[in-house]
């Protein structure tokens, strides 16, 4: 069994001490990564993995998705306008979510290919000025904007934690956001604090180094 495989395996092991694994998402988040160096984990059949770049993606992925349907490619990246057309063609869901713009680009492409793709809305939680993302109060509104006036399949929140030692405040916060608009699925929690976000019921883990290594 090879090295990256017995992480996978840690992981689930981890998840199903304090909750049912069935009922997370592990997202591989293979971005960098080579296809070579991820084909372990594919052949043991795992389905879901992570990319943050439109044009890595449909390089490293068109050619194995179109030979295995079940494979899932999650955007998990910044997604620009311009590149949402063909985001829609490679990805199966879409976490980054971050404007009515892009709303507006990504409703249009899929209808034009008849292809729904499952979003998360990206909330920028400490209004950090780098990171994208909904300001916290203005989620509800854009939620609705989305899915009333776009008709776009709207799983959950995503969010990544100012890195300031206080995750779980974070997680709480967005958690109890996502409750009140009555969504059932969560996309946060990485690597280092995955388990503390199915505490805050993730059900999407977006997990890299602690599967395939360290970035080089």
């Amino acid at each position: 069994m090879s090295i990256i495989v017995e992480r996978f395996n840690k992981i689930k092991s981890n998840i199903e001490k304090v909750s049912s694994y069935t009922s997370r998402t592990i997202i591989a988040v293979s971005k960098t990564f080579s296809l070579d160096h991820i084909m372990p984990l594919i052949d043991y059949g795992h389905m879901h993995y992570g990319e943050n770049k439109v044009q890595e993606a449909e390089v490293k992925w068109s050619q194995i998705k179109s030979k295995n349907k079940d494979l899932k490619l999650h955007m998990i990246g910044k997604l620009q306008s311009n590149k949402a057309k063909k985001a829609v063609q490679i990805f199966d869901y879409i976490h980054s979510l971050d404007s009515q713009k892009l709303a507006d680009v990504l409703a249009n492409s899929q209808e034009n290919i008849n292809k729904s793709i499952k979003y998360f809305i990206q909330v920028n939680l400490g209004n950090e000025i780098q990171k994208s993302g909904i300001p916290y109060n203005e989620v509800d509104a854009f939620y609705n904007y989305c899915v009333k006036e776009k008709n776009l399949n709207v799983l959950g929140l995503m969010a990544i934690p100012p890195n300031d030692n206080k995750s779980e405040e974070y997680f709480k916060s967005i958690s109890e956001l996502n409750a009140s608009l009555g969504l059932k699925n969560l996309s946060i929690g990485m690597s280092s604090d995955y388990m503390e976000a199915i505490n805050y019921k993730s059900t999407h883990l977006r997990i890299g180094s602690s599967i395939f290594g360290e970035r080089s």
